[in-house]
């Protein structure tokens, strides 16, 4: 059963740990390794989050720049190449009337994978300068972007389907490009780089600082 917590101490500082899987909580101990309700391996915080958080984000860093310079998708059309990246793409579709599948396209491919890695490295900055930044404003701003972030996949399944429908031999052809591969990098990276953030520094660093 969960405790009552006093309100403005963290948990913590309580002599408390939560399960990040069932989010019961626990009292810490150096023999306590796991949750006693669910058995998952249970800790105060997690071990170097912020380091993997960093090496993740700047891995994200490094591959959106060939995401966005490099073909995403060749078309072999009558033995001739016809490459298209991300933005280019969503040129053709806005010109071709597609407004709406365009905006989709633009908000998850350039726009949502952009902003994740700028919220993620200003919440890592907060957490290690220890900015007087709203704790709750902070974690809400981490949830949307990391729920939104999700949908970056969006990309990657419409090469699929481009792939699968128009792929008819030496007519007309569609090949991933080299964008493909760095705008998957990014996704990845991006997600886990979410997944490895420990939210529990944000407030961490607010008592800290005070």
């Amino acid at each position: 059963m969960n405790k009552l917590l006093k309100p403005g101490i963290s948990a913590m500082q309580q002599g408390t740990q939560l399960c990040r899987i069932c989010t019961m909580d626990s009292s810490i101990s150096a023999n306590t390794t796991h949750c006693p309700y669910c058995g998952s391996p249970i800790s105060v915080r997690i071990k170097h989050s912020q380091q993997k958080t960093w090496a993740l984000l700047l891995t994200a860093m490094v591959f959106i720049i060939p995401a966005n310079l490099y073909p995403i998708t060749y078309l072999l059309k009558n033995s001739t190449l016809y490459p298209d990246t991300i933005f280019s793409g969503i040129i053709s579709l806005f010109e071709s009337g597609m407004i709406g599948i365009a905006l989709i396209v633009f908000i998850a491919s350039i726009l949502v994978p952009i902003l994740k890695i700028i919220a993620l490295s200003f919440i890592s900055l907060a957490v290690h300068f220890q900015w007087q930044l709203s704790p709750k404003k902070q974690l809400f701003a981490f949830k949307i972007v990391d729920w939104v972030g999700r949908w970056s996949v969006l990309d990657l399944f419409v090469i699929s389907i481009m792939v699968a429908v128009f792929d008819k031999g030496n007519f007309l052809s569609v090949y991933p490009g080299i964008a493909a591969t760095s705008f998957t990098v990014v996704v990845i990276t991006t997600l886990f780089a979410a997944q490895s953030f420990d939210t529990r520094l944000i407030w961490d660093a607010n008592t800290n600082a005070k």
